[in-house]
């Protein structure tokens, strides 16, 4: 059975740095494109962060440019999400994502799903 399950997440001061970890398992994640979202208090859940199947291409939300960055280790199947400049707005649980379809598709939707990890950035 397909599971993602996050870690990493935790309470930050404004302006740390944080590393989220997908572990994947039950599939052939390494063919498959990766990627970040997160969903804040009463907002919706928003796109963050994704990579392509070979590592080859990646893609980021406006808010995270330039702070964020989004790896593969596929030896390990684990995709990671090292966050920087952390900003109170950057609260949120945030879920990793995975789906055959390639980064173009994830940016928007995915197949598999984990279940979040908190992200607290205090002022």
């Amino acid at each position: 059975q397909a599971q993602l399950v996050e870690s990493g997440g935790g309470l930050v001061q404004a302006g740390g740095s944080l590393r989220l970890s997908c572990a994947a398992s039950g599939r052939a994640f390494s063919t498959y494109a990766m990627g970040w979202f997160r969903r804040a208090p009463g907002k919706e859940r928003e796109f963050v962060a994704a990579i392509s199947w070979v590592g080859s291409s990646t893609a980021y939300a406006d808010s995270v440019k330039g702070r964020f960055t989004i790896s593969r280790d596929d030896a390990k199947n684990t995709v990671y999400l090292q966050m920087g400049s952390l900003k109170p707005e950057d609260t949120a649980v945030y879920y990793c994502a995975a789906d055959p379809r390639g980064v173009g598709v994830i940016t928007k939707s995915a197949v598999y799903w984990g279940q979040g990890t908190q992200v607290t950035v205090s002022s």
